[in-house]
């Protein structure tokens, strides 16, 4: 099924592509508030978990016992899954392998934005050295929310750039988003190679405001709210930001990765909409969103996810395509780079994060503690071996629906309502076909998850009509 994600932007079209057919695979579970997800290069995974705690997943989904890094002491104990402080972001150097440097974002016991480099052990691979902080740069949170939370370093320029919230509280009450002199509500982006001036990181000669004695050196983008997850496409560079607004609007921005001094508008405009434009500039020197949705009452939206583009070599027809979801929302969603968009529909998670494996496979995390691996619907290569598949026939359906799994047998079976109520299981099933009937089900969206016989759980959206 296909819909258009509500969008207050006239352009954005529902464009039918092709047919994107989206499923989840449970990856590994059982963690504790995870948010981020990276890779060093290698297959394995490391996950954030919030209250300071980052851990490997091996290619199997186990979870190392022992965590790679624990920074508790000096994380600031979050109050709840939701609250937005805590260990937020990691990014491994572009020549980890060499000098065995990752990076990450946290808020510090005094509730302060801190950006730190640490050291992998000279004798563990699994294992960081926690005695090996590095203090690159950190800034004061005036308001315990909008945070940002992301890092990443540049793929073509190999500079660590730095997602900053506004500063928190509603509706930017010191309009620091807009003002240059300040790092908060600002895409940063520094040299942590070139150290200068002074600190523990270089201004790169080509930001904005390199040399300037009043504007802030760091800033490579501003005119952001919280923008908690940005990425970059691998393939042409290109800069993807989620950035969360402030009750009405959640938006998607694009750009190229070397278009600096954006201005992205907040809080002058949530989205594409006014918000307070007192003192502002001509929104003809402003950047509005590619794609954008409502959070507005009765939506179900809170918070949008943003995500990657997939460049992995599975699946053709999610290729190129940048995904995306929302915290409350539980969908999960794509757009193209001309933001066409696709709501692939809800999922019944609390999507905070996704994550890339070292191939460019993709992942969703759940912030229940679960972490999913996204599948396409169509093979880049039909032989590419033993990929489980689950096919639901007919979709949308009406009276009864037969499961189809490829390469595998389906071991257990269970429907559920968008909300995880479970209306139907079954166990034991022992084949590789099941015919399910459904006829009794009112109209409406469902999840089928199926466990295989070798262990493997795939997640489907279901349509009763």
């Amino acid at each position: 099924m296909k819909k258009c994600i509500p969008t207050l932007i006239v352009m954005i079209l529902c464009t039918p592509l092709f047919a994107q057919d989206v499923s989840l695979e449970l990856f590994a579970e059982n963690l504790s508030v995870p948010v981020d997800l990276q890779h060093a290069g290698d297959e394995r995974l490391f996950v954030v978990e919030k209250q300071g705690l980052i851990k490997i997943i091996n290619p199997d989904g186990s979870v190392n016992p022992t965590p790679f890094l624990n920074i508790d002491p000096i994380v600031v104990n979050p109050t709840n899954d939701f609250d937005e402080r805590g260990l937020l972001g990691l990014a491994f150097h572009p020549d980890y392998d060499t000098n065995g440097y990752f990076y990450v974002h946290y808020i510090d016991n005094s509730g302060d934005t801190q950006i730190s480099r640490f050291s992998v052990s000279t004798t563990d691979p699994n294992q960081a050295d926690d005695t090996t902080e590095f203090q690159i740069i950190d800034y004061v949170q005036p308001f315990p929310n909008h945070n940002g939370g992301a890092i990443a370093f540049g793929p073509n320029d190999g500079y660590l750039y730095i997602s900053s919230g506004d500063g928190g509280s509603g509706g930017d009450p010191g309009n620091r988003a807009q003002n240059t002199t300040l790092l908060l509500g600002k895409l940063l982006r520094i040299d942590v190679d070139n150290p200068s001036g002074g600190n523990n990181y270089g201004i790169p000669a080509d930001n904005p405001y390199a040399g300037s004695t009043s504007q802030a050196e760091e800033i490579w983008a501003y005119g952001l709210r919280n923008p908690w997850r940005f990425s970059f496409d691998p393939t042409n560079g290109d800069l993807w930001i989620g950035d969360v607004g402030q009750g009405e609007v959640e938006e998607i921005n694009r750009a190229a990765g070397t278009d600096a001094e954006l201005n992205y508008g907040w809080r002058c405009y949530e989205g594409s909409q006014p918000f307070n434009t007192a003192g502002c500039p001509d929104p003809s020197f402003l950047t509005f969103p590619i794609a954008e949705y409502s959070s507005g009452s009765g939506s179900g939206n809170c918070s949008v996810t943003g995500g990657y583009v997939y460049r992995g070599n599975v699946y053709g027809d999610i290729q190129g395509l940048y995904f995306y979801a929302d915290v409350c929302g539980t969908f999960i969603a794509t757009s193209d780079a001309s933001g066409n968009v696709i709501d692939h529909g809800d999922f019944g998670g609390t999507w905070v994060s996704f994550g890339v494996d070292n191939v460019g496979e993709m992942y969703v995390v759940d912030l229940g503690g679960d972490i999913f691996k996204i599948q396409g619907g169509t093979l880049s290569n039909p032989d590419i071996g033993d990929i489980v598949q689950l096919a639901i026939l007919p979709n949308p359906a009406s009276d009864r629906i037969q499961l189809i799994m490829e390469n595998d047998t389906i071991e257990a079976l269970s429907i559920m309502d968008v909300k995880g109520s479970i209306l139907f299981s079954e166990e034991h099933v022992s084949t590789s076909q099941r015919s399910v009937d459904v006829s009794t089900f009112t109209s409406g969206m469902y999840l089928v998850r199926v466990t295989s016989q070798q262990g493997g759980t795939l997640i489907k959206k279901l349509v009763i009509q």
